[in-house]
Parts: C-alpha cells; sequence; structure tokens
C-alpha cells in the first residue's frame, strides 16, 4: 500500500494517468484538460500494475479488472514487473493510443514528473492509486486513492508498544527500496517506539516478496545474536520470516513475534493459528473507488485530491472470526 502528497498548487489544471490498465482509442481531451470518452460513450483506461509480488497484489489486480467490467469501463492492464522503467513506457503507449484515464501505482514514488508532464499535455487525467509520487507539481494527477502507509507503521507500532512483554531488539523486513508503502510503513512504526526500549536492530528489503522475506530472515537469524520482533511490511514477508524462523528450530509468534502489514488470506491464517502476533490491515479492493473516480475525472467534476480507504486491525482471535469471510 501509502505516501505523503503535497498539498500546495489548489488549482488543479489538468490530469495525467487514473487507474487500471485498459486501453483503446479516445479523442484527445479539451483544452480545459478532461479527456473526452470513446464515440459509444465507453470509457477506455490504461492501467500500469506494479507487478505479482505478493498476494495483496494479485487480489489488487483482480478487483480493477472486475469493477472495470462492472463499470463498463474498457481496460488496457500492463504489469511493470516491479520495474520503473515498465510502468514509464506503459504509460506512453497509454497517451500514444490515447486512452481517456490513465491510472497507476508507481513502482517507486521519484522520477514521473516527465511522463506525467507528457499525459498532462495529451489532456489525459491521471489517477495514483495505492501508491503516491513525490513531485511538488499536483496538477499531474487528479487524485491518489488508497492507504495512508504511515498510519499502518504507526498501528504496528503502538501495538508492540502495549503488547511487548519485554521485547527490545525488532528486526524489519522492508518493502521495495523507494516504494511509498516501504518508506512510510518504517517512518510510522520508528515514530510510535521512539522513546521506548524497542529498538529497531537491523533492516533490510525483502521486496515485498515470500521469498524476500525468508532470505532475509535466515541472514538476521545467523548475524543478529537475539531477535524478539520480526516488523515485515507485509503479510508475505512475514511468511516468508516464518518459514526461516521455523528451519532455525524457533516457534514464530511465541519465540519470536511477528507483525506484519495486509490481512491477505495466508497472513490472516498464520495469525489465526498463533504464528503472526498481529497484522494491519491494507485493504486491496479498490477497484469500485477507482472506477468512480474514473467517470468523474473524464467527466471534468471535481474529485477529492485525497482519497483514503478504510483499514483496521486483527488479533488472532479477530483473524479466526473474520478469515472465513475474508476475500482475498
Amino acid at each position: 500500500m501509502l505516501k505523503k502528497i503535497t498539498t500546495a498548487a489548489a488549482a488543479v489544471l489538468l490530469a495525467a494517468l487514473t487507474a487500471c490498465g485498459s486501453g483503446g482509442s479516445g479523442d484527445a481531451g479539451s483544452s480545459s484538460g478532461n479527456a473526452n470518452a470513446n464515440s459509444d460513450g465507453k470509457i477506455t483506461m490504461g492501467f500500469a500494475q506494479v507487478g505479482a509480488e505478493s498476494g495483496w497484489r494479485t487480489a489488487n489486480t483482480k478487483s480493477i479488472q472486475e469493477s472495470a467490467e462492472k463499470a463498463g469501463i474498457e481496460l488496457k492492464f500492463s504489469d511493470a514487473q516491479q520495474k520503473q522503467e515498465n510502468q514509464i513506457k506503459a504509460i506512453r503507449s497509454y497517451i500514444q493510443q490515447k486512452v481517456d484515464v490513465i491510472a497507476f501505482s508507481p513502482v517507486v514514488e521519484t522520477g514521473w514528473d516527465a511522463v506525467l508532464l507528457e499525459a498532462k499535455r495529451a489532456n489525459i487525467p491521471v489517477i495514483l492509486t495505492d501508491r503516491a509520487v513525490d513531485s511538488d507539481d499536483t496538477s499531474l494527477y487528479k487524485t491518489f486513492l488508497g492507504s495512508d502507509f504511515v498510519e499502518e507503521g504507526k498501528k504496528a507500532g503502538e501495538w508492540l508498544k502495549a503488547n511487548a512483554a519485554g521485547a527490545k531488539n525488532v528486526v524489519e523486513l522492508q518493502g521495495t527500496t523507494g516504494a511509498a508503502p516501504a518508506i512510510d510503513r518504517k517512518k510510522g512504526f520508528e515514530d510510535a517506539i521512539a522513546g521506548t526500549d524497542l529498538k529497531i536492530v537491523a533492516t533490510q528489503t525483502g521486496d515485498f516478496t515470500r521469498s524476500g522475506g525468508k532470505q532475509v530472515m535466515e541472514a538476521f537469524l545467523k548475524s543478529v545474536p537475539q531477535i524478539d520482533v520480526v516488523y515485515a511490511h507485509n503479510d508475505d514477508m512475514g511468511l516468508g520470516a516464518i518459514e526461516a524462523i521455523k528451519a532455525a528450530g524457533k516457534v514464530p509468534g511465541k519465540d519470536i513475534k511477528i507483525i506484519t502489514v495486509d490481512a491477505v488470506k495466508d497472513g490472516m491464517t498464520a495469525l489465526a493459528a498463533g504464528e503472526i502476533n498481529f497484522i494491519v490491515e491494507c485493504n486491496p479492493l479498490l477497484g469500485d473507488q477507482l472506477m468512480e473516480l474514473a467517470k468523474k475525472v473524464v467527466a471534468g467534476e471535481e474529485v477529492p485530491p485525497r482519497v483514503v480507504t478504510e483499514e483496521t486491525t486483527f488479533t488472532s482471535e479477530q483473524a479466526k472470526t473474520e478469515l472465513p469471510n475474508r476475500k482475498y
């Protein structure tokens, strides 16, 4: 899942990127910066996805694709395989195809101004989903839909403070270097535990993947003398850490507390089993909200510059109750 967005520039000129990766041809937008739907009235959206690095991302992609179909929006979709250059290439392709709106979840925060300016000049509005960009020019996109990643990290840290029970040494499995959720979840967590005996003694990226989490945790278990807590920026890395902890002859959730972010089904299953101690939810089901925002920006309607999704947290007992209802 979020990143701070600059709140300067109250007058948003044009838009540049929206959601989902779908394509098609549409007329160039008007000088007001609003794109026009196809002659048959159908909106075409180009969506550049980060990749398929986790269960969360898979659920996010499915939500976007299903919501686009339900909303009657033609979707052009691309998988960037966690590479910024692939997303930029996809966005430029959508611009050439004259889609009505572009949406994407940025792999990293920086380096987007040039391609977003190209979309703006082509009068194609842009919507940021899940992750924000670090840009001083807020006219380059219409809105940002997603979670508050700093708050997610803060919730994780606050729970640990209340349930530390003598724990001190925390190892951190970070998300992709430079990605908004990795930066913000780290900040929120550090802010929450500041001034306590808790400290992060080792931190390294696991790239939001289960294999990455396992590999990094294996290294931590060899290099860090005492590990009391694992803080993983997503469930998949936490699940990888569980594999490494078990292989080392320790009991996850007991010998080493584990806190993760996401609340996908596999993570919730581990939480219900007591192998994870606490999960902060990051909701991937953004499709319906994204399609509604897309319709509004294409129609030239004003939308909020920031749309935050509602999310909660789960303990082991809460996971047992919620798990049968989990859609992702």
